[in-house]
């Protein structure tokens, strides 16, 4: 059977970093086994969905590097769902229902103050006629059968249901608009989806969603239900990740694509968590069987250290135009190899070019010694090999070595107690700065 999948993300809002998981893990998946990736829009709710958000979706999906090979919008398909509706009712396994929501509160009350589970109880003929006596308009339940729910996971293994113990879903609310429910599993059947990949906190939907496909289509794909993303506590993922749009990441230059790719690929897996700056590693290593039940904890740090090491195997022609739409159009090759490795994030590289363009403040602890230093600077043109010969005859005039000798240049060269290799900022400086700041001058 060959695979096909489904990301179907809603537009009523921008892509979240966290929902963008799903997204690269089903693709991920589908790439490995040669599939087929279906983008399903699902914006049944005319109301809150919005082109803007549906291309900024399009937008993130392909500024994580996630093509499609199909694309539908559920929108387009209601004459499709009205004709699955008629077949269900006509088949008993949709029904009307007529209780307002405070009357269900009531019972669900009632039924915990008994001990009982709190489980729609389907009305008998003569409360129906009451409703519909009163003039009340119905929405719609899908019956489930009581009977038991099981299926082979990829992820959780073995997983079991009793349809006894679930309430009826309602599958199309007063207004007629059917619900999430129904219409994905209409679709899943209708574009011939093999495996769905969701949240763990669906899995009691999906025990919903098996005897619909069976009341429709006679089987249902496979399942593959992923523990949710904790913070570091263990708690829900706060907003310094799970609810950053994946649009004002890109738009804001917070993180490398392939860092967060890297990330979501390996969190909660048994492969270790790497930076990559290609997909195709990632297609090659997948397999649900090294993702465990357990929750995996996002950090922050390890992110960033992720994109730090990307970033440190970038070339110049990959960030050129990146740099210029910063303001940095003089930035070169030179520049860039110099201070790469020294970034966490791009947007970093407009401090160090700072320090390379001034002004910048000579942090001097022994004015005698940089001045000394100042005085042995060789002539121009300078290169990689004139730090060397630089240090070398200071070493030899002031009997300086090692930290002694090189932090005071530093601090006095850039104002700071860190940063790129000083061979090759050296040069990016030039004699005239050079000897400006070790005569403590800010330039």
């Amino acid at each position: 059977m060959s695979v096909k999948v489904r990301f179907a993300p809603s537009p009523t809002g921008y892509l979240h970093v966290g929902n963008a998981r799903t997204a690269i893990i089903t693709w991920l998946f589908c790439r490995n086994q040669g599939g087929h990736f279906l983008l399903r829009i699902d914006d049944t709710d005319t109301e809150r969905s919005k082109e803007e958000y549906e291309i900024a979706i399009e937008d993130g999906l392909q500024w994580l590097g996630l093509s499609w090979d199909e694309k539908t919008n559920q929108k387009n398909r209601t004459d499709r769902y009205d004709e699955i509706i008629e077949q269900l009712k006509g088949d008993g396994r949709i029904y009307a229902c007529y209780e307002t929501p405070d009357e269900l509160g009531l019972k669900r009350k009632s039924q915990l103050s008994r001990g009982l589970p709190p489980i729609y109880e389907r009305p008998d003929e003569a409360q129906i006629q009451k409703y519909i006596e009163e003039g009340r308009q119905p929405h719609w339940r899908f019956a489930l059968k009581k009977e038991p729910i099981h299926w082979q996971d990829l992820v959780r293994g073995e997983v079991n249901f009793h349809g006894k113990d679930l309430s009826d879903p309602v599958v199309i609310r007063e207004n007629g608009i059917p619900l999430y429910h129904l219409c994905s599993v209409i679709d899943d059947v209708d574009y011939g989806i093999t495996h769905v990949v969701r949240g763990e906190d669906h899995v009691s939907n999906t025990a919903t969603h098996v005897q619909m496909f069976e009341a429709i289509s006679g089987q249902a794909p496979q399942f593959a239900h992923l523990p949710l993303i904790a913070d570091m506590e263990g708690g829900k993922l706060s907003k310094r990740l799970g609810s950053l749009s994946v649009k004002s990441v890109r738009e804001e230059e917070m993180l490398e694509p392939m860092a967060l790719v890297s990330l979501m690929a390996r969190m909660g897996s048994s492969d270790p968590i790497e930076p990559f700056t290609s997909l195709e590693p990632l297609i090659d290593s997948f397999d649900f069987a090294k993702f465990s039940r357990n929750t995996p904890k996002f950090d922050m740090d390890e992110l960033l250290r992720l994109n730090g090491k990307i970033l440190h195997e970038t070339s110049f022609e990959t960030v050129q135009v990146r740099l210029a739409n910063m303001g940095l159009q003089d930035l070169d090759e030179a520049f860039w190899t110099a201070v790469r490795g020294n970034l966490v994030r791009l947007e970093d590289i407009k401090d160090w070019w700072q320090v390379a363009n001034g002004p910048v403040d000579p942090v001097i602890d022994d004015a005698d010694f940089t001045a000394a230093a100042a005085d042995l600077l060789p002539p121009a043109p300078w290169d990689e090999t004139t730090f060397k010969t630089w240090t070398g005859a200071v070493k030899d005039q002031t009997g300086r070595k090692g930290k002694e000798l090189f932090m005071p240049l530093r601090k006095a060269l850039t104002g700071m107690d860190h940063g790129p290799e000083l061979p090759a900022l050296l040069p990016l400086l030039g004699p005239e700065k050079v000897k400006s700041r070790l005569t403590r001058k800010a330039a």
